[in-house]
């Protein structure tokens, strides 16, 4: 083929270049959004009227800092933070919290109150299942796995006890395994439905409480021969139910979750019941177990409660409240806020493969996580709801956030970090050389600091969890106050001493500086995570002027006063 004529060179290299700009064009249109942006997009076409403003950095550092890690940040990082002039900043910040080990041990916490509601140790220590838990989360193992791994422990693994603790301390008790599953795994309380179909919601029915039930009555637990307690199965045990109001019409069922269907069972015959016949001190193992069958089920792409529950409890850790709230009433007369909206989460959580890393990035990535708390200023008349995302939720810090929080603001946790880091860096240098060789070594390195840290501070959170905790076996509910917490902050030695001078905690470096401004600064930033306005830093001057008799006595009052503030108490 002869070469082209001049003009119509042109006039085909420029077609070419338009045809070819037009795919790349329908290309980028094709890609679809961010998940973060499509949740702002579905939120903001349902809000009338004006929504807050972006959070200032003070507000949105704080804010991240105690929903990914559980802990305000040091001054230091306030500072670098505050003083960065990249537009980019938060985005790197988030994913700096992600990846460190805090984010980890947050999610360790925020699911073993959740899972196990601070209930006291039986047979599994909270040592072995926290650590299941933290290391499930530092891996970013897949949600519907780690509740396959839950539910389908028995304790018979005694190098692995820590996810058996679900079943175990609830003594395998069937009634009680049966509401907690569809409390916290399905988003429905179905107690009120063991006797007949529940009385004020139509959606809950006495059938759904037995499908369930019928996983467990055929449990019980036994002590093997070496006395670790485990969780046995009987080969037989059907379920039969009775509304109290109907006593005659009794119906029968197999395990099935909610309105799925009933499994077909293979017919075992005489004698093939048990793989290991039931004895004194032997767990039985059925040939067929319903128990066994309960994590695949639940966790089933036939099961879309499933997902759903997850997806709007995460939502509700990030941003106060769930779509659905209460996270354990999801039924039709309770709807949710924004039905589009948690559909859309839903579906985007089960394609991340589960992913909880992945799903709160994008929500902490989102405008709305992102937005102030403080009421626009034109809004119309009375405060917007909560449930529109027209404004950030103010959240009370949970018990374990206010501990660890407090702890930082008093350079507590900085001086048992340096230490820590000091003992591996100085004493054990065969270790810190293996650390310098790699990623993965680095990863390690921050893990073990981490974990000493928190292992040798922890026994300080419990006077704040037997306070501003809910009781054993009852859903978390920081927003309640008491007569008890406020005498504990206010007349309590603990949080005082925290503040006062000492072994170089924040009252030392309060007390090392002789301007004012730069000592409001820094008590500012320790404990509020923000600089203080003028007339803050008026009020330090003249407090310290009429107490310069005592500065040490009067940083730490001051301290104190800072640290039992509202604005110290609630994550906003």
């Amino acid at each position: 083929m002869g070469e082209l004529p001049p003009k119509l060179g042109v006039v085909v290299g420029a077609c070419l270049l338009i045809g070819s700009l037009a795919i790349d064009t329908c290309a980028d249109e094709a890609k679809p959004l961010p998940l973060h942006e499509r949740v702002d997009r579905e939120i903001e076409a349902k809000i009338s009227g004006d929504m807050a403003p972006p959070a200032s950095d003070a507000e949105f550092l704080r804010r991240v800092c105690l929903d990914l890690t559980g802990m305000i940040p040091t001054v230091e990082e306030a500072k670098e933070f505050l003083d960065d002039p990249s537009a980019y900043k938060r985005t790197a910040l988030i994913e700096r919290l992600l990846a460190s080990p805090s984010h980890s041990r947050r999610m360790q916490i925020v699911f073993d109150v959740m899972l196990m509601e601070r209930r006291a140790d039986l047979h599994v220590t909270s040592a072995e299942w926290r650590e299941f838990l933290r290391a499930a989360f530092a891996a970013d193992t897949p949600y519907d796995q780690l509740v396959r791994d839950i539910l389908g422990a028995d304790g018979s693994d005694v190098d692995r006890r820590g996810p058996a603790k679900f079943l175990l301390d609830r003594e395998g008790q069937p009634n009680l395994l049966t509401r907690d599953v569809g409390r916290l795994f399905l988003g429905r309380d179905l107690q009120c439905a063991q006797c007949h179909d529940h009385p004020l919601i139509s959606d809950f029915k006495q059938a759904h409480y037995y499908g369930i039930f019928a996983f467990f009555n055929r449990g019980y637990l036994v002590a093997d021969d070496r006395g670790v307690m485990t969780f046995a199965e009987k080969a037989d045990g059907d379920v039969s139910f009775s509304s109290v109001f109907k006593k005659k019409i009794v119906r029968t069922t197999r395990p099935r979750i909610i309105d799925g269907p009933e499994p077909t069972e293979p017919v075992i015959s005489k004698g093939q019941e048990y793989r290991l016949s039931p004895g004194e001190k032997i767990r039985a193992i059925p040939s067929h177990s319903r128990r066994e069958q309960l994590p695949q089920r639940i966790t089933s792409p036939d099961v879309p409660e499933f997902s759903r529950t997850i997806a709007n409890r995460l939502w509700a850790m990030m941003m106060g409240r769930g779509i659905v709230h209460p996270v354990d009433m999801d039924h039709g007369e309770n709807p949710p806020s924004n039905p589009e909206l948690l559909d859309l989460l839903t579906k985007a959580f089960v394609n991340q493969k589960y992913s909880t890393k992945a799903f709160v990035r994008e929500i902490a990535l989102s405008r709305a996580y992102q937005r102030s708390s403080e009421p626009p200023p034109r809004r119309s008349a009375g405060d917007p709801e909560p449930e529109g995302l027209a404004l950030a939720q103010l959240k009370a810090m949970t018990p374990e956030q206010i501990a660890w929080s407090l702890m930082q603001a008093a350079g507590i946790v900085a001086n048992y970090k340096k230490e820590a880091e000091r003992r591996l860096c100085e004493i054990d240098t065969k270790f810190r050389d293996l650390t310098q060789v790699d990623d993965k070594r680095r990863v390690l390195r921050a893990e073990t600091i981490e974990k000493t840290v928190f292992e040798q501070l922890q026994g300080n959170v419990q006077p704040f969890t037997s306070r501003f905790g809910s009781a054993a076996g009852q859903p978390e509910n920081p927003a309640q106050s008491s007569v008890d917490q406020a005498l504990f902050m206010a007349n309590g030695g603990l949080v005082l001493q925290w503040f006062s001078p000492g072994g170089g905690s924040l009252g030392d470096r309060l007390l090392a500086k002789k301007d004012t401004a730069e000592l409001a600064e820094e008590l500012y930033l320790a404990v509020l995570t923000r600089r203080p306005t003028a007339l803050e830093r008026d009020e330090v001057a003249k407090y310290m002027a009429e107490r310069s008799a005592d500065r040490a006595q009067a940083i730490r009052e001051f301290a104190w006063a800072l640290a039992t503030s509202v604005e110290f108490r609630f994550n906003h």
